[in-house]
């Protein structure tokens, strides 16, 4: 059996109405003066208000940046950061999607280390140590509540990572209650990428092991037994704690076993078009799989065993390996959302420039099943356009 190590967050609350708890959670991590990392979307839909009141119960003051957008930019973690400095803070919240979370493990760090934030990029440059740290998701996505990566923007279109065991937080809760407002198009998105996370766990060909296999399959069968269900009925609360149990447990899943190609090609769209990140990976998701194939059919193969009817499945793994991608191009349909680049205002001249930046991705390209050049990156997205 192949050697592994696994890590993730200290302690993991998956319950319904869990939020009103979060004084007794603070305390427990001897947090007094907690910063609330936010976005103004989250304040302009009223879900900041049930955090305000649980931690006015508990009599703790609500210290709030709540300026997050989305790919954040190294600015946006200097503010942040300085508010947590100058107000004292001794504890951070990471409160909403991706955005939020990341540049809340990023306050949490610096804000006890005195790094700058340009010391740490790459993977393990962070000396540590942090203030406490609870994330708190509000989408079912990104699983960024239970990963040790933070990505910034640091130009017009450029991003960097930071990698380090000191991201991995003090606590992640899921509260399906703060779910409930998410419109269906994010719903959609955000559930998409919480699958690519688990696809690429599950074929990531340097760390890839027993356990993160195992959290990859239990999550692609939470997912997928409730994100059409969470889409289409948004008020089904059983739906939604499942689907952000799903894309925590794909989370932890990446966190170990590391992503590959879809990211990498997703993330020039993200910075060169402002899509969405879940978005993102849907586009180039199915020709990704399609380049794979033959290096990952095997893999591909089990989870299309995974994901369909017994009645439906072909047999052998070449015809099976096919029916993922039918699977995926499918739900993809069945979500309404966009299905090639072009539909998402991609203008074609700018493939290559995309396939370019792509290939700067080698962090996530080495864990690719099938090695990608950018003659191979160009391809998949003329095919994805």
């Amino acid at each position: 059996m192949q050697p592994f190590t696994f890590s993730s967050v200290r302690q993991l609350i998956s319950e319904i109405g869990a939020l009103r708890r979060i004084g007794e959670i603070c305390r427990h991590y001897n947090i007094h003066k907690p910063l609330v990392v936010t976005d103004p979307g989250i304040v302009s839909l009223g879900l900041l208000q049930p955090l305000r009141n649980a931690l006015h119960n508990a009599g703790l003051p609500l210290l709030v940046y709540d300026q997050v957008c989305a790919d954040p930019p190294d600015t946006v973690v200097e503010e942040a950061l300085q508010v947590a400095l100058e107000s004292g803070a001794d504890g951070v919240i990471g409160f909403g999607g991706g955005s939020s979370m990341d540049t809340a493990k990023l306050v949490a760090l610096l804000a006890r280390s005195g790094e700058r934030l340009e010391q740490i990029y790459g993977v393990e440059q962070a000396r540590g140590p942090r203030l406490p740290l609870i994330m708190i998701p509000t989408t079912a996505g990104t699983g960024s509540e239970v990963t040790a990566v933070a990505i910034v923007t640091t130009g017009a279109t450029t991003k960097m990572g930071v990698v380090s065991s000191h991201l991995f937080a003090d606590c992640a809760l899921l509260d399906a209650e703060l779910t409930l407002g998410l419109p269906p198009h994010i719903t959609a998105m955000t559930g998409i990428d919480a699958m690519v996370h688990a696809v690429e766990a599950y074929t990531s060909i340097h760390k890839k092991n027993a356990y993160t296999d195992m959290l990859a399959r239990e999550a692609l069968r939470l997912l997928a037994a409730n994100l059409l269900k969470a889409t289409r009925h948004g008020e089904d609360i059983n739906a939604r704690q499942a689907m952000l149990l799903g894309a925590c447990l794909a989370g932890q899943a990446f966190a170990n076993a590391p992503v590959a190609a879809v990211h990498a090609l997703a993330y020039p769209l993200g910075g060169h078009y402002h899509i969405p990140h879940g978005l993102s990976n849907s586009l180039v998701l199915p020709e990704v799989l399609r380049f794979n194939r033959p290096a990952a059919q095997f893999w591909y193969a089990e989870l299309a065993a995974l994901l369909l009817e017994p009645a439906r499945l072909h047999p052998g793994e070449a015809t099976r390996s096919e029916q993922l991608i039918d699977y995926f191009e499918t739900l993809i349909a069945q979500l309404s959302l966009p299905a090639r680049l072009r539909t998402a205002g991609v203008q074609e001249q700018d493939l290559p420039m995309l396939a370019a930046a792509a290939m700067q991705q080698q962090r996530l390209l080495v864990n690719n099943p099938r090695p990608l050049q950018e003659s191979d990156a160009l391809a998949i997205y003329r095919s994805a356009f």
